[in-house]
């Protein structure tokens, strides 16, 4: 097997697909809460973009466990993000482990992956209105 044979998806483009059990509930989520809009709509799903990349909310009777980020964005400026969507109504998630704590949401982690700051990044998590945990991350340069 050549290397091109076992690259196949290399060059393939990546994208996240959340289920919803109520697709109208997660729009207004998404909308209301996070300021983004479906740039493509299809019975039983929605299709939105963020930095060029594509998310998919598709209609689902199986429910997400929200135990483990699902999605997750990079952000430069964590503070304000947060502020922003706090004052939307999204609540962030609450962490208190043994070299793993949140102050005010949002968690230090030192050199951790899948951080690409030389020093690690700074994250929160929320859920959305299905279940799905997603995460927003500053890298620590």
């Amino acid at each position: 097997m050549s290397s091109d044979d076992r690259n196949l998806l290399a060059s393939g483009r990546v994208a996240t697909r959340l289920p919803a059990q109520d697709l109208e509930r997660a729009r207004r989520f998404y909308s209301e809460r996070l300021g983004l809009e479906p740039v493509d709509e299809r019975p039983g799903g929605l299709l939105y973009r963020c930095g060029g990349v594509d998310f998919a909310l598709f209609r689902s009777t199986g429910a997400s466990p929200g135990t483990f980020t699902q999605m997750g964005w990079e952000v430069d400026d964590i503070d304000t993000v947060v502020t922003e969507l706090r004052g939307r109504g999204v609540v962030f998630e609450e962490v208190d482990l043994p070299g793993f704590r949140t102050r005010g949401g949002i968690a230090e982690i030192d050199g951790n992956y899948p951080s690409k700051g030389a020093r690690g990044e700074r994250a929160v998590w929320f859920r959305d209105s299905e279940g799905n945990m997603l995460g927003i991350g500053e890298p620590v340069v």
